[in-house]
């Protein structure tokens, strides 16, 4: 009963858009908690999220890999954000714009954004890019809470998935101590996990919060007096 009681807390049904970052010096803080959704280039980051917050075009999904190259912002619940953040890997984009989406993904994760979780998302089929081990790594030596959603799991069978599970306690650094939920566009597979986690996600950032009240304040006032 408790996974269903946290489930429903959070509202996913009324995302919506809020505003786009495009350059790193465009970051401003944020005082709500945040879910970053970040992953490779088509690893199915925008089919996830569509599934989330159940809307098919919450985040655009394209044919054409690279397409997301400024950090989205969708709004949910009462007020918390979502990151959609640019897909990192793409060979076909020139070493300008790759360095331009390394600086903003960089600059995000060092923000003063009030990132309660990121979501990294990895493709079940392969071993990770080496991106996707930078990655991992840089959310391990920062202490960012992270989870890994592994996607793509409708295009293998049993026997391919037992191998992949298997390859990733080796390839992927730290792995026994990461949460882990494997995601199935077809099915659904996975969708209530990763709600629950954020849900929790969530929660203990505004457990972490200061509360000032309006008590509080007047005692301070009064005793400054």
């Amino acid at each position: 009963m408790l996974y269903l009681i946290i489930m429903t807390k959070l509202n996913f049904g009324n995302a919506e858009f809020i505003t786009s970052f495009g350059n790193y010096s465009q970051i401003s803080p944020s005082e709500m908690p945040e879910i970053a959704f970040s992953g490779h280039s088509n690893v199915g980051k925008s089919t996830l999220i569509n599934k989330i917050f159940s809307r098919k075009k919450l985040a655009r999904v394209s044919a054409t890999p690279g397409k997301t190259a400024t950090v989205n912002i969708f709004s949910f619940d009462k007020g918390y954000t979502a990151a959609d953040l640019p897909g990192y890997g793409y060979a076909k984009v020139s070493k300008a714009e790759k360095d331009r989406w390394t600086k903003l993904l960089r600059a995000y994760l060092e923000s003063d954004r009030n990132i309660a979780l990121v979501i990294q998302l990895v493709d079940i089929r392969h071993k990770p890019t080496a991106d996707d081990i930078k990655m991992i790594e840089f959310l391990i030596e920062t202490e960012q809470p992270f989870m890994l959603v592994f996607t793509k799991k409708d295009k293998c069978n049993q026997s391919e998935l037992r191998a992949r599970r298997e390859a990733f306690k080796t390839e992927i650094p730290c792995y026994e101590d990461i949460i882990k939920v494997e995601f199935s566009a077809v099915t659904g597979e996975g969708i209530d996990e990763i709600k629950v986690l954020i849900a929790e996600s969530v929660e203990a950032e505004i457990a972490d919060a200061p509360v000032i009240s309006a008590n509080s304040e007047n005692s301070e006032s009064s005793q400054g007096n």
